[in-house]
């Protein structure tokens, strides 16, 4: 197993977020394995790996869902593992859910103004919760759906919202679980250039992501996860060249397509 890539400085920032030898099990099931993860300011990283190999419970330990068995995770040099998850939210850290999660009898705004309100450091009124709800809406692209009901919207709308209500918290990191998963050739095209337009207003992205096209595309790193290791991590032409992740997961996945 390949744990440690020398990193590209020169395209990257300071360090923003740190994971240590992040361990977690459940009952007899290794689900991570000492793995560690750094991503800088600004910076799109990939998240790859067959299903089971320990993507999303990295989210949920970065998230605060679970905590590490052991290990620690530091973000901007200050230890939050352990922290509730709303807490987590509140120091700058927001999230996406892969099967979309909104409130369903609310419209698209109310939708965001949930985040804007509770989600944030500071307190804030109804009134700037809505204008901000708005301007992420446009943003996102949405203004008009504002007032739709979040049940009638569709799968691209949907994810479209999900990213809204995790940038109304006002993140510096922002974690995406399957954002692009289920879109056509066009949405996907257009949710990659939304991913870089969230970059390029200083957030950074760490992203689970099975559409290789879009994963490799788009990101400045990749991270392969396997059996709960970290089975290298390096640019998209590094991870697509690497025998060990052709044979793990790519070559797997091309298969799969090719059926």
């Amino acid at each position: 197993m390949n744990n440690s890539q020398s990193l590209d400085k020169d395209k990257t920032g300071s360090v923003i977020l740190t994971g240590y030898k992040l361990t977690k099990t459940f009952g007899g099931l290794m689900a991570l394995n000492a793995v560690d993860v750094q991503l800088y300011e600004q910076e799109i990283l990939g998240l790859i790996g067959p299903n089971g190999a320990g993507k999303t419970t990295l989210f949920n330990v970065i998230a605060g869902v679970y905590k590490p068995d052991s290990g620690r995770i530091d973000f901007r040099e200050e230890k939050i593992s352990g922290l509730r998850p709303d807490l987590i939210c509140k120091r700058g850290i927001a999230r996406t859910f892969q099967i979309t999660k909104p409130f369903l009898e609310m419209s698209a705004l109310e939708n965001v103004m949930v985040g804007s309100y509770f989600g944030v450091r500071r307190k804030r009124t109804l009134k700037s919760s809505k204008r901000a709800a708005d301007k992420i809406l446009g943003f996102l692209r949405l203004e008009d759906k504002r007032k739709v009901l979040a049940s009638q919207l569709t799968l691209v709308e949907r994810k479209r919202l999900e990213i809204a209500r995790a940038l109304s918290t006002e993140p510096n990191i922002l974690l995406l679980d399957e954002v692009i998963g289920g879109l056509n050739p066009t949405e996907t095209i257009e949710m990659m250039a939304l991913i870089k337009r969230i970059r390029s207003r200083g957030i950074s992205i760490l992203m689970i992501e099975h559409v290789m096209k879009a994963i490799m595309g788009i990101s400045d790193r990749v991270i392969v996860l396997h059996y709960g290791q970290k089975l290298t991590e390096g640019n998209p032409k590094e991870i697509v060249k690497n025998k060990d992740v052709i044979e793990a997961y790519l070559g797997g996945m091309a298969h799969a397509h090719a059926e």
